[in-house]
């Protein structure tokens, strides 16, 4: 039984990559607590999964934490709920609970929640049990301080404890939730706005790397699990169009995982044929990954994906987003376009996003309408 439950699990979380399953070349790098890479929030969902070097908002701890010394607001909550296997299941989903709070024109801090159940399940031990519900789930609690180094440079660290209930009371030994830590480094950039000929711009960029933590076992004779530990790197600009109103931001991002890359063995004595051991400290692993590939530097250049969004706001009270994702289809084939929308209504803004597979394999989120809410307090910031 623990074993079909621990492939329910494994499904969930790899239906992106099934479809090239049957490849030899095909080398998709999985990680623990895999939740943590979805997006939690329906403005960085509508631009494509992007967040890392966009304009701040009340979100910005699962992608820049760092953006908190730029807010516009003093205090912001934000709440958002993501779907997931909508198509086939009711009970899934992704929850996002964040509160930022700017404390002068310098610095800030930020709490956020972010809670996976994957539903109510039922466990059958024979054809006549009646059955055991149990309700896996999965969590991450994180705390930022984000403080301004200058006028337009600020750094921000996150700690963050995690938690994966997967283990299944009854039927493992110890049943026990598997815990551990993370830590992250971002950093964000946001330019003073400068007059062009016909228009004003301002330019932003902005790096974290994510989730740098210990390894994590689901079971107690299993193996260990690498943390997602991610680089993610973006830059972009914003056209303040002349009427005073209108504004384009324009934001590429790229990401790659710090986790080693399964090594190509051999059937017969699992011997390691191209590669490398993948068997090494958490560490270790985010410096070797940036080169143990079996197939060289190319294959290193695959592990990387990209994603291009674009944001009209009109008077800040209006927003239409889209975006495009890609990833390399032997390290995952997630590729689709996003839509989405923001709408402010007194103190509270409203945001919703919709994804389109453009991939051969369908992505877990198609057809997901995700829906955020943003609470505005306090005083208002105005940069420069």
């Amino acid at each position: 039984m623990k074993k079909i439950f621990l492939l329910f699990v494994v499904v969930t979380f790899a239906i992106p990559s099934l479809g090239n399953a049957q490849s030899s070349d095909t080398r998709v790098i999985t990680t623990a607590l895999p939740f943590l890479r979805i997006a939690g929030d329906p403005r960085a969902a509508g631009m494509g999964d992007m967040g890392v070097a966009t304009s701040p908002d009340a979100f910005s701890q699962q992608w820049n934490p760092a953006k908190y010394a730029f807010s516009t607001r003093s205090m912001k909550l934000g709440l958002a709920y993501t779907p997931y296997l909508s198509s086939l299941v009711n009970d899934i989903g992704l929850s996002n609970v964040t509160f930022s709070n700017r404390l002068s024109e310098k610095s800030a801090f930020a709490f956020s929640l972010r809670y996976f159940s994957l539903g109510e399940v039922t466990l059958r031990q024979v054809e006549n049990d009646p059955g055991t519900e149990v309700n896996p789930n999965e969590l991450s609690l994180d705390g930022t301080y984000s403080l301004k180094l200058d006028e337009q440079f600020a750094m921000a660290i996150t700690g963050r404890y995690v938690r994966s209930d997967l283990r299944i009371v009854g039927v493992d030994n110890d049943a026990t939730a598997a815990n551990s830590f993370a830590v992250d480094i971002s950093g964000y950039y946001q330019s003073e706005e400068e007059a062009y000929n016909d228009f004003n711009g301002r330019w932003r960029a902005g790096f974290n790397i994510s989730n740098i933590g210990p390894t994590v076992k689901y079971d107690a004779g299993g193996q260990d699990n690498f943390l997602p530990t991610n680089l993610a790197l973006g830059g972009g600009f914003d056209f303040i169009l002349n009427d005073g109103f209108s504004k384009i931001g324009v934001t590429a991002e790229v990401n790659k995982l710090l986790v080693p890359t399964p090594p190509v063995r051999d059937d017969d004595n699992g011997e390691i044929i191209e590669g490398q051991d993948n068997d090494v400290a958490f560490i270790s692993g985010i410096f070797q990954s940036f080169g143990d590939a079996p197939g060289g530097f190319s294959e290193e250049l695959r592990e990387f994906t990209w994603a291009l969004g674009v944001e009209y706001t009109y008077n800040d009270a209006f927003a239409l987003r889209t975006g495009y994702f890609n990833e390399s289809d032997d390290k995952g084939a997630r590729k689709f376009l996003a839509l989405g929308a923001g709408f402010e209504f007194s103190q509270i803004n409203i945001d919703l996003s919709y994804l389109f597979s453009t991939s051969r394999v369908r992505s877990p989120l198609e057809g997901t309408l995700r829906f955020g809410l943003t609470f505005n307090f306090g005083d208002e910031y105005t940069e420069y």
